[in-house]
This record gives C-alpha cells, sequence and structure tokens, in this order.
C-alpha cells in the first residue's frame, strides 16, 4: 500500500471531513416524476411511474436486472432519449423534462467512476468546473474543499492509478459534489468494491449525506443491504411498475406481497390456516400468505403449541445458523430460521422440534 492509501482508506473518511471544507450542495429542492413512461418500440421499460423525492432525501433504487430502475436514473440525469417518453420531470422547481444533460446541475456518480487516466486527481474533480468557464480562483477553492471533504485533501497530485479503488470512487464522488449539484445520482456507486470495504463505505456515504443534509440524493442499487442503510426510503421495482416505496423498515416488516418480503431478505410465506389457530379471524383468510422472516421463530423442544416438524438442515453461517425445518402442517417448502450461536444448543438435523413466534411477528400479505 502506497502512502496516500495508508492515510486516507480508515473506515469513516467522509464522515470525518476537514474542519474548512466549506463545499455545499444546490438549490434546495426534491425531485417530481408524473406519470413517466419509457418504450423502446414494442417493449415496455417503465410504465406511468409517478415519484415525489423530498428535499434532502436519500432515495435507494432497487429491484432485479431488467426492472427499470437504471432508466430511471437517466431519465432524471437527461440521458434517455426513447421514441416512447412520456411524463414531466422538476427538479428543484425547475422543469427540466426536456433540458439537456448540462443544464440540469446534477452530480452523477458512475458504475466505473470514468475518471480521465492522464489527468491529476484536481484535475477530474475541477473538470466540470472548468467546463463552465469558472474563475481559477473559484476552480481552485472548490476543489480543494470537495477533496477535503472526502478525506483527499493531500491527493490532488496523483494520478487515478496511483489511488486504490475505494479511494478512486472517492474522486469520483468529489467530481460530482464539487459543482453544487441540486441532486446526486449514484448508480450502483459501491458493486465494484469487495464486501468489507462496501460495508465501509456504505457507512462513509451514509455519514457524507449528514454533512449535507440538504442535498438530494438518488441511489440505484441491486444490494438490499445498501437499501437498509443508506436510504430515508427506498424504492423496489418490478417490472417497470414500483412495487413498494416507503421506509427499509417498512419494507421489511410490512412488505405487500411476497416480491417484496423475499427481496428484502429472507422470508417464510405460509398459509393463514398453518400460522393462525382456530378461532382467530385470520385462519380463514383466503388469497394472502403468512409472512414471518427467520430471525423471529425460535426453536423450541417438541411441545404443545408451535409448528411441529423435523430439521432437515443445519448451516453454519459465520455469527449465526441457518436451520431448516420441514413443519407437518406445510411440508412442501422448509421453513427457515435464523439462530444466532451461543443462544442454545443447536437442533441435529433428523431432530424434532416445535417452532414458536409471537402474533406481531407474523404479517399478511398478497402472495
Amino acid at each position: 500500500m502506497n502512502p496516500v492509501e495508508t492515510t486516507l482508506t480508515h473506515p469513516g473518511a467522509f464522515g470525518a471531513a476537514e474542519p474548512h471544507a466549506t463545499l455545499r450542495s444546490g438549490a434546495p429542492g426534491g425531485v417530481q416524476i408524473e406519470h413517466l413512461s419509457v418504450r423502446y418500440g414494442a417493449r415496455t421499460v417503465l410504465e406511468d411511474l409517478s415519484l415525489s423525492i423530498g428535499a434532502g432525501e436519500f432515495l435507494t433504487v432497487l429491484g432485479k436486472s431488467g426492472c427499470g430502475k437504471t432508466t430511471l436514473l437517466r431519465f432524471i440525469a437527461g440521458f434517455v432519449k426513447a421514441d416512447g417518453l412520456t411524463g414531466t420531470l422538476t427538479v428543484a422547481g425547475r422543469d427540466l423534462t426536456y433540458a439537456p444533460p448540462h443544464k440540469r446541475n446534477l452530480g452523477l456518480l458512475f458504475q466505473n467512476y470514468a475518471l480521465f487516466p492522464h489527468l491529476s486527481v484536481f484535475e477530474n474533480v475541477a473538470f466540470g468546473l472548468r467546463a463552465r468557464g469558472m474563475a481559477s480562483s473559484e476552480v481552485t477553492r472548490r476543489v480543494a474543499d470537495a477533496l477535503k471533504l472526502v478525506q483527499l485533501g493531500d491527493a490532488g497530485h496523483h494520478l487515478p492509478a496511483q489511488l486504490s479503488g475505494g479511494m478512486q470512487q472517492r474522486v469520483a464522488l468529489a467530481r460530482a459534489l464539487v459543482i453544487e449539484p441540486d441532486v446526486l445520482l449514484l448508480d450502483e456507486p459501491l458493486s465494484a468494491l469487495d464486501a468489507n470495504l462496501r460495508a465501509s463505505v456504505r457507512s462513509e456515504l451514509k455519514a457524507l449525506h449528514e454533512r449535507l443534509p440538504n442535498l438530494t440524493v438518488v441511489c440505484v442499487t441491486h444490494d438490499r443491504d445498501d437499501a437498509l442503510v443508506l436510504s430515508d426510503r427506498a424504492l423496489l421495482m418490478r417490472d417497470g411498475h414500483i412495487a413498494q416505496l416507503g421506509t427499509p423498515q417498512q419494507l421489511y416488516d410490512a412488505p405487500q406481497d411476497g416480491y417484496v418480503a423475499r427481496y428484502l431478505g429472507p422470508a417464510n410465506l405460509l398459509p393463514p390456516h398453518v400460522i393462525f389457530p382456530l378461532g382467530d379471524p385470520r385462519h380463514e383468510v383466503r388469497g394472502k400468505v403468512a409472512c414471518v422472516r427467520p430471525e423471529r421463530l425460535t426453536v423450541m423442544p417438541p411441545a404443545a403449541g408451535g409448528l411441529h416438524g423435523t430439521v432437515s438442515s443445519v448451516e453454519w453461517q459465520g455469527a449465526d445458523l441457518s436451520i431448516a425445518v420441514v413443519i407437518d402442517a406445510a411440508p412442501d417448502e422448509p421453513v427457515r430460521v435464523t439462530m444466532q450461536r451461543g443462544r442454545g444448543a443447536a437442533p441435529e438435523r433428523g431432530a424434532r422440534v416445535s417452532l414458536h413466534y409471537e402474533a406481531d411477528d407474523v404479517v399478511l400479505i398478497e402472495p
């Protein structure tokens, strides 16, 4: 590791900006999208999508490949030129529906960072300001502030190839922030990082947003952990539509359907009559499933009450054990249970057990 990496890649760097960094976001204001549809020939990518993003909000847009999340980001950025494009876009009170990208005052952080390899870190960050014809003294001040904000204040003379991947990402982020954008757009910003660095940078991004509370951020990702950690609200997309929009806790604890439940994490979906006892009005509900998360279930010795079944597998997952139980009342698909190691003896494969849960841990949802 070179000396620059040694001094600048510590965790939490974004949250510890140097005291004289005065970079700001642009005009405070949110994003409003009305009745957006995008079609390429016979293929519909987005259909009648309306969305309001509050000023200063961190919104994560997630979903599987092909769901339309990247097209939504590209529409906000001004890069969608489909023949079948309808709808309107307002940012910070300005109608930007037909504005070219360079007139939108948006910061972009691409998945591949898109740094100029022959330019220094300073000149990479300064590029957008120089393109706007900004005075040299103002360019110098803003670039210095941006590099301080991401803890690269001493790296301005280096070339991108001399930096680690995490540091290159910070350069790209500084370049996006230096123009003081109205909205910061992040396209899979953590996908190129390994698991440990990804978790660290994720925390740093959250800390950075807290330092710029007026900055509206729209982040596209396929990773549920990004959404759970970073978001004020998360938007899960499916086949060009909004599957659910809400806080991360709402999507996780109260999913609207099985697709949302399973995307946000492991979920057991069972017939209501299996979960709810006779006499409970939910026992006879038709057309819905009972959703209970694996960590909400407790493995007990066979006893009256609970869900009786047989352990089919026990998988070690570091701090946790993942236990699969084939329950007697619904044997088609094993029920998953997450058990923390050290919280009692783990059952053996083939053991008879009873699964217990609280009524509040179960929600009825669409299949």
